[in-house]
């Protein structure tokens, strides 16, 4: 009788208390997908103007964005615990700011200023959650553990993008209009509160200690000096090499995560493989409004983030035989393929959505394996900054991808503005092969002067 094999994810729950960060997580991130719908919906009620509503959703998100990385340098630098607690309590009076702003009808300029504000006091859950998953596995017994756990997040994501805008929708049309804008902020009060409070889970904070250099006539330096001239006449000077090596200290303290191998291209890649999905959205709206059916625009929008959570389970459950790196340039190729079929069977809204969830198997396994690119090539003291990086481009990716479906959808129809999602994704074959030759280059340089070279 052969060995019945445990399921990884059962694994990853059996881990105390992992259950609890990753379900805690899993509701202060409802605010990433209702709060930009939210906005558009509450103000074209309100303010009855779509322009402005689209607008100021989308200033709302490139807030966002440009602080995300911020806040993660924060969490990184001094710990989860001690930034969260202030932080989850400015970003919740924000939000509460600009709802009663909203249902108290103040002027557009007045809005724009707090939806910048409230964006810049959003962080990314996700990275932070990532981070714990990554301090959870840390073990060699459990490090196979990560692919699982990261693909478990991409489908908690697309399990919040698909639940978040139907609640909104909901709230909108059947409680307030405004409503919808208090829901999320109750979301990340609640989520956040218990996620901050589980010490356990917790990363600890890597600090490096500068030590200053003793001067060459120290006699203990002369010491160290004499007995390393014992050991191997033709190495470096000890002392030569302890300032060497305070100097590689503070050079990383104060490196930027994107200056480490491939993550720049990687963050490029983001930004624009992730156009495709709201110019997709938008195109997809644009038509099934046309056609008289945008009641049924919710379910036909969800068919991708089913496929994409049916394609996290799988691929989580897998163990990888190839290089992060290959994986990327091998799914971007697939949902290439997948999004110039979307566009030929657009005009057939049901044959549309089961290539929808077709073309959904890549998504999650995407995120995966950035989120992966990142863990292999960042210090554990800067990981939440560089997953965060991810997050960033998503958001900045989303923004663009939606102002030129949008734009095309004005001068040319639905038809040409769904030719964006394929060609935005094919556009990222390329700069994720160069962000491949630059990783593996660097793990030449540094395999040839022997450090250990990174995955």
């Amino acid at each position: 009788m052969g060995v019945r094999r445990t399921s990884p994810y059962a694994r990853l729950f059996a881990i105390p208390g992992a259950r609890a960060f990753c379900l805690s997580g899993a509701v202060a991130r409802l605010p990433m997908s209702m709060m930009s719908l939210g906005i558009v919906l509450a103000l074209n009620h309100v303010y009855d103007n779509w322009t402005v509503a689209g607008t100021m959703s989308a200033v709302y998100i490139l807030a966002v964005a440009l602080v995300t990385p911020f806040f993660a340098r924060l969490f990184d630098r001094f710990g989860q615990r001690r930034i969260g607690g202030t932080a989850l309590g400015v970003q919740a009076v924000s939000m509460l700011a600009f709802a009663f702003a909203v249902m108290a009808h103040v002027t557009i300029p007045v809005l724009f200023v707090l939806a910048v504000l409230m964006g810049c006091t959003q962080f990314s859950f996700g990275a932070l959650v990532r981070t714990r998953w990554a301090y959870a596995l840390r073990s060699s017994s459990q490090a196979d553990l990560l692919n699982a756990a990261y693909a478990l997040e991409a489908a908690i994501d697309e399990l919040v993008f698909i639940l978040g805008p139907i609640l909104t929708a909901f709230l909108a049309t059947t409680v307030s209009p405004v409503s919808q804008l208090f829901i999320p902020t109750l979301a990340c009060v609640a989520g956040g509160s218990v996620f901050f409070s589980l010490k356990e889970t917790q990363p600890p904070v890597l600090e490096i200690v500068e030590v200053s250099s003793s001067d060459i006539a120290d006699p203990d330096v002369q010491a160290a000096i004499g007995d390393a001239a014992k050991v191997s006449p033709s190495a470096p000077s000890a002392h030569s090499r302890i300032g060497g090596l305070l100097c590689a200290m503070h050079g990383r303290h104060t490196k930027s995560v994107l200056s480490y191998p491939g993550i720049a291209a990687l963050f490029v890649v983001f930004v624009v493989f992730n156009m495709s999905f709201t110019a997709f959205d938008v195109s997809v709206t644009a038509l099934m409004k046309d056609r008289g059916v945008e009641r049924f625009l919710g379910i036909q929008l969800a068919m991708v983030a089913c496929g994409s959570c049916i394609g996290a389970v799988i691929f989580g459950s897998r163990r990888l035989s190839r290089s992060n790196w290959s994986l990327l340039v091998r799914f971007l190729c697939l949902l290439t393929v997948g999004d110039v079929v979307l566009r030929l069977t657009m005009d057939n809204f049901v044959v549309l959505g089961v290539f929808e969830v077709f073309a959904g198997l890549c998504v999650s396994p995407l995120f995966t394996i950035g989120n992966l690119i990142v863990k292999a090539n960042v210090p554990a003291r800067s990981l939440t900054e560089g997953l965060s990086w991810l997050t960033t481009a998503g958001s900045v990716g989303t923004s663009f991808g939606s102002t030129l479906a949008g734009a095309l959808l004005d001068v040319a129809g639905p038809h040409q503005a769904m030719m964006l999602p394929w060609i935005t994704t094919l556009c990222s074959i390329p700069l994720a092969l160069l962000g491949w030759g630059l990783a593996r280059r660097a793990q030449g340089v540094e395999s040839g002067s022997g450090r250990p070279a990174g995955s």
